[in-house]
C-alpha cells in the first residue's frame, strides 16, 4: 500500500495538481507493482513564507527578485 505523501510549494493551479497526482498514482502503479485501489497522494502546499533553503524563504527570494 504505497502512500505517497509530497510537500510543494503553494501556487500551483487546481487543474496542475490534479494532473500532479494522477502522474504520482500512475508511477505507484506502474513501478512499485501496487494495485491501483491500494495507492494513496496526499500534496500537502506549502505557504511561501513557510519554505526555506539556505535560510531564505520561497517569499524572501521572490521578493528580492522583484526588487532587482
Amino acid at each position: 500500500m504505497p502512500l505517497i505523501d509530497v510537500s510543494i510549494a503553494k501556487g500551483r493551479s487546481p487543474e496542475q495538481l490534479r494532473n500532479f497526482m494522477k502522474a504520482l498514482h500512475s508511477a505507484a502503479v506502474e513501478t512499485a507493482d501496487a494495485l491501483p485501489e491500494n495507492v494513496t497522494v496526499i500534496i500537502r502546499e506549502v505557504e511561501h513564507e513557510l519554505w526555506s533553503r539556505t535560510d531564505v524563504t520561497i517569499a524572501e527570494r521572490k521578493n528580492t527578485h522583484e526588487i532587482s
